[in-house]
């Protein structure tokens, strides 16, 4: 499993890191990862063992203010800018295998900025995979934490405060969740901006629903104390036809990280190799 590292320099001067893994024989197509808030993209080799092992290249990078790359620790100056690191993620795909269908992938704040990326950059892609995406909370944030970060938003949009995640929500797998807390990398931040322009691409993406362009698998824990899988459900729905919904029962916000793991990679590879069709999908009627 050959691993690689790549990186690029943002509009605002920050490095970005972005590693790759790819398969020994001639790639079936390339996926491009987006990871979840506070943790970073090596937190997924496993995940990159067994698409590779399928054939597939998986290529990620952690986002602004997350693992190795550059910025505030969870902090983003607006959705833009990661629409545009999300953006500079896919021409690296483009780049390295033009002639493989591409896949985007996110996974909790990932899942909801690829959603995003997706309904409002209209990228190439032969489909995109999003599990357990920050649509809405599945816990009720602090009412004073959102009345500070709205009123922040502007007047210190840096201000940083805890993420209230609550790790032992992770996986079931107690390995995983000791892991996460001693991994060197991964914090428990989030700025006022990001926590605003979160819940707001959540509930944007939840009311555009409808428009969305591609083939679509989205999964999600049904015992996701982090993030809500019925806004998932409400999201396939409005949806339609292009999108494959997956309630995992009883697993937690990590579905990839479960013991239940390797069920939940193959529903993946099926799905993968179903929609292996390409980067430029048929126009769906209805939809503009």
């Amino acid at each position: 499993m050959p691993n690689l590292e790549f990186s690029w320099t943002t509009g605002e001067g920050l490095k970005m890191f972005g590693q790759g893994w790819e398969p020994v024989t001639d790639p079936r197509g390339v996926i491009c990862l987006v990871h979840g808030l506070g943790e970073h993209s090596g937190r997924y080799n496993h995940l990159a063992a067994f698409l590779n092992a399928s054939g597939y290249v998986l290529l990620a990078f952690d986002l602004r203010g997350h693992g190795k790359s550059e910025g505030k620790r969870g902090h983003s100056k607006g959705m833009d800018a990661l629409m545009n690191d999300i953006s500079a993620l896919l021409e690296e795909g483009k780049r390295r295998h033009p002639d493989r269908p591409l896949f985007l992938y996110g996974h909790s704040l990932g899942g909801n900025l690829v959603l995003n990326h997706t309904l409002r950059r209209l990228p190439k892609v032969a489909g995109v995979i999003v599990t357990g995406p920050a649509l809405r909370p599945a816990f009720e944030p602090p009412a004073w934490k959102i009345t500070l970060g709205k009123i922040m938003y502007n007047l210190f949009p840096s201000l940083s405060m805890s993420n209230e995640l609550d790790r032992q929500l992770l996986s079931h797998d107690s390995e995983v969740v000791n892991a996460y807390i001693n991994d060197p990398l991964v914090h428990d931040r989030i700025t006022a901006r990001l926590a605003i322009d979160l819940l707001s691409a959540g509930l944007w993406a939840l009311e555009n629903a409808s428009r969305f362009p591609v083939p679509l698998l989205l999964m999600h824990g049904e015992a996701d104390g982090l993030t809500s899988a019925q806004a998932s459900t409400e999201f396939a729905e409005k949806a339609g036809g292009l999108c494959t919904l997956k309630i995992w029962d009883g697993l937690y916000h990590e579905i990839h990280n479960e013991p239940e793991k390797e069920e939940v990679f193959a529903c993946l590879e099926s799905w993968l190799k179903e929609n292996e069709t390409g980067n430029n999908p048929p126009p769906v009627p209805g939809r503009d």
